[in-house]
C-alpha cells in the first residue's frame, strides 16, 4: 500500500539511526561512572544526547507502526507499552520498555537532578531495546516479503 511508503522508509532510517548510536554509546561512553559524568559538561552533554535520540527514535518507530495497525496511544508511555505488548513481551517488560519514555523526557527536558538516572535506566535496558529492535526488524522484513509492508 503506497500510503505507508513514508512511514516505511522512516522505519528502516530509525532502525539504521538508533543501531549505530547504540553501537557509539557502547565504544565511547558505556563505561564512564558518575564522577566523570558530573565533572564533564562535554561528556554529559554527548551522553544525555545520544540517549535522548535513540529513545525519541523509539517512541517514533514504535508510534508509526501503532499507527499501522490501529493501535491508540495518548502518551510516549503508552506507545512504548503498546508496542510491546503488540509483540506479546511480557507484562514486566511492558512495563520497563514503557519507563523509557520517562527517561527520554527527562533528558529531553533536561531535569538535572534525573539526568544520570537517566543514563542508567538506558544502561539497564540495553537488551530489551534490542529484543523490541530485533522484533521490529523481522517484522518489517516478513511484511516486506508478503507484500502487505509499509511500502
Amino acid at each position: 500500500m503506497v500510503k505507508y511508503k513514508y512511514a516505511y522508509g522512516r522505519i528502516a532510517e530509525s532502525l539504521k539511526y538508533i543501531s549505530e548510536e547504540m553501537k557509539e554509546f557502547e565504544q565511547d561512553y558505556i563505561s564512564k561512572t558518575w564522577k566523570e559524568y558530573k565533572a564533564d559538561k562535554k561528556l554529559q552533554k554527548l551522553m544525555d544526547r545520544t540517549v535522548e535520540n535513540i529513545l525519541t527514535a523509539l517512541i517514533e518507530i514504535s508510534g508509526t507502526i501503532l499507527i499501522k495497525e490501529g493501535i491508540a496511544a495518548k502518551s510516549y508511555i503508552e506507545v512504548l507499552k503498546e508496542i510491546a505488548k503488540l509483540f506479546k513481551f511480557s507484562e514486566a517488560e511492558q512495563e520497563g520498555y514503557a519507563k523509557l519514555a520517562i527517561q527520554r523526557n527527562r533528558l529531553a527536558h533536561r531535569y538535572l537532578n534525573f539526568r544520570w538516572e537517566a543514563i542508567e535506566e538506558y544502561i539497564k535496558q540495553r537488551e530489551m531495546i534490542h529484543k523490541i529492535l530485533a522484533a521490529i526488524m523481522e517484522k518489517e522484513i516478513n511484511q516486506e516479503g508478503e507484500g502487505d509492508s509499509f511500502g
